[in-house]
């Protein structure tokens, strides 16, 4: 069996399906609002578009397809996995 490809969201490519499978926050430096604004883990997400010169994402979320724009360090604390 393959092991699943793990990356953080700020790393994820444009237009394709993933999921959340966790957090990396072993600094305990990554914000609550990514939790308060709903990004838990199992949830699909798509990164609609990604700003030049490490700008924010635009990330749509979840079943009720909230959207949200992200900087790319808020993304770095973000574990995915590309959905098939």
């Amino acid at each position: 069996m393959k092991e699943k490809d793990l990356h953080k969201l700020s790393r994820f490519p444009k237009n394709t399906m993933g999921k959340i499978t966790g957090y990396d926050n072993d600094n305990l430096k990554m914000p609550n609002k990514i939790i308060e604004m709903g990004l838990l883990p199992e949830t699909s997400f798509r990164i609609l578009y990604q700003a030049p010169f490490k700008g924010p994402m635009y990330v749509e979320f979840g079943a009720e397809k909230s959207r949200i724009a992200l900087r790319e360090e808020e993304g770095d604390y973000i574990i995915v996995e590309e959905l098939n």
